[in-house]
């Protein structure tokens, strides 16, 4: 191989390590939004939950008082 050939070679080999770090930089920047994304979103559910459960204790709690008086009624 004469040297031309040679320098063409280590080039294009330059060229795509690049790409594949541009590539890879991409990847990881896609990832961490990725992250941050399900981040937020499992803050949401956690703050759903919370309130469904407090909703459902004062449901029960309600139902219980209406139970009782009902009873207090029949001796």
């Amino acid at each position: 191989m004469n040297d031309d050939r040679i320098l063409r070679v280590l080039e294009e080999m330059r060229d795509l390590q690049r790409q594949h770090l541009a590539n890879y930089q991409d990847a990881l920047r896609n990832q961490q939004e990725s992250i941050r994304l399900q981040q937020a979103g499992l803050k949401r559910v956690r703050i759903a939950l919370v309130l469904a459960t407090v909703v459902l204790f004062l449901a029960v709690g309600v139902l219980v008082m209406l139970l009782l008086r009902a009873a207090a009624r029949f001796p």
